[in-house]
């Protein structure tokens, strides 16, 4: 077990190492809460909670923030871990941390926001309008998101902490965002250059390796013709299956290596999968 993350052993300011970071587990999820479509045989199929960390000789830039220990106890949803706890254990100051990507404003994925002192946080315009618009009066479309956060990342729209973009952008070098619909409606994943080439975040574009390999939208889903839509595009933009990270799947963990550093166990995007062979995965993914 490792003291500290490895020191970037990267040059270049537009490569990087990405680390997933899973800080919660839904160990009891079941395979027909995980599709829209609900003509498969049920059994257990969990989910990971998690974050991405992507680090440089330059700078360290966070994909999502998580969620803390009230939504934890509100949603039901126990923490293995806090996710800034996690971050300062493997030697990341929150407060120093400068940009964040939200790929979007769902409670798991925006949580924490008041928690970071200095960041600047990347959001889509469309993401922003729906979770603060007239689409939040329904109950069924505000469930993922705590209102809590919400008005904290308004907070940060009035302190001009939030870099809003439309559409596809480049915010950062080797870093690309990708506007890709349908699970919520300013959903962005993110695409990241690594020593082994370009890996895209997918986020909840795609939860599950499954969602996308059987186009099969994840339960909840406000657009299914649009997902169906950006499971095209990311393919497109990721450019092979295996260089794209769904954002809730456990075989991720299974299919990359690991280090632990203080107790923390964090997931190397960066590095070559353990399998490449796409049957492989489709076999993985439909068990």
């Amino acid at each position: 077990m490792a003291d500290s993350l490895p020191t970037p052993d990267i040059s270049d300011d537009a490569t990087y190492q990405i680390y997933q970071l899973c800080y919660a587990r839904a160990p009891d999820r079941r395979v027909h809460e995980n599709f829209l479509r609900r003509d498969m045989h049920d059994g257990p199929m969990p989910l990971d909670f998690s974050l991405w960390i992507l680090r440089n000789a330059a700078r360290t830039v966070l994909v999502d923030t998580g969620f803390g220990a009230r939504a934890a106890g509100e949603r039901g949803r126990p923490l293995d871990i806090d996710p800034l706890e996690a971050l300062r254990r493997v030697g990341i100051d929150p407060d120093r941390i400068e940009d964040i990507i939200l790929t979007h404003l769902h409670y798991d994925h925006a949580g924490n926001i008041d928690r970071f002192a200095r960041a600047r946080f990347h959001v889509q315009d469309a993401e922003a309008a729906f979770a603060t618009g007239r689409c939040m009066c329904e109950p069924a479309l505000r469930f993922p998101f705590d209102v809590e956060d919400v008005v904290t990342f308004v907070r940060h729209v009035y302190a001009e902490r939030i870099h809003f973009h439309d559409g596809d952008a480049a915010p950062l070098p080797g870093i690309a965002l990708h506007c890709l619909p349908g699970h919520s409606q300013g959903l962005q994943a993110v695409k990241v250059m690594t020593p082994r080439g370009p890996v895209l975040l997918a986020s909840d574009v795609s939860h599950l390796y499954a969602n996308f390999l059987r186009r099969a939208p994840f339960a909840l889903t406000v657009d299914a013709a649009a997902t169906l839509r950006s499971y095209g595009r990311m393919l497109e933009i990721a450019g092979a299956v295996e260089r794209i990270i769904p954002g809730h799947d456990p075989l991720v963990r299974k299919l990359y290596p690991s280090v632990t550093v203080n107790g923390v166990t964090l997931t190397s995007l960066h590095e070559d999968p353990a399998i490449h062979d796409l049957s492989t995965l489709r076999t993985l993914a439909a068990d």
